[in-house]
């Protein structure tokens, strides 16, 4: 290879764009995130479990409540630490789209329980009970 070759040739880029990231607008993760994540998850699961076992929580809706918060704050967790979802990701796409999701799934479940409420205070025919049940007279002839 003459010199002339040499120098053009040490000037070329070897990448040819392998590798190169500078036009990407998705996330980067590194392994601190995903630790972080993991960690969070960890915790968010652990403390319901104890709570649960422990039986720390005796009003059941009061357990319902708080269970249920910690699966809403695990789903967030989940979401950004390993689903990179933030505003800037696709100019905020996927996060509007999610959120659309979660409000559209939100009316559909309280639409679902709130007809299925009503249905059953107003539609079903009222069964006696035993305790209100007379018994049969004995008459005797």
């Amino acid at each position: 290879m003459s010199a002339a070759q040499h120098k053009a040739h040490a000037g070329h880029d070897h990448n040819h764009g392998h590798g190169d990231h500078d036009g990407d607008v998705g996330p980067h993760s590194s392994l601190r995130d995903y630790t972080i994540g993991f960690v969070l998850s960890v915790i968010l699961t652990a403390i319901p479990f104890w709570l649960v076992m422990a039986k720390v929580i005796s009003d059941r809706n009061t357990a319902v409540l708080v269970l249920g918060a910690f699966a809403v704050v695990q789903i967030l967790v989940h979401m950004v630490y390993f689903l990179h979802m933030n505003g800037k990701v696709e100019g905020g796409w996927t996060m509007l789209s999610t959120i659309f999701t979660v409000v559209f799934v939100a009316i559909a479940i309280a639409g679902t329980l709130w007809v299925m409420f009503h249905m059953n205070a107003n539609m079903m025919p009222a069964h006696p009970t035993p305790a209100t049940q007379e018994a049969p007279s004995q008459s005797t002839p």
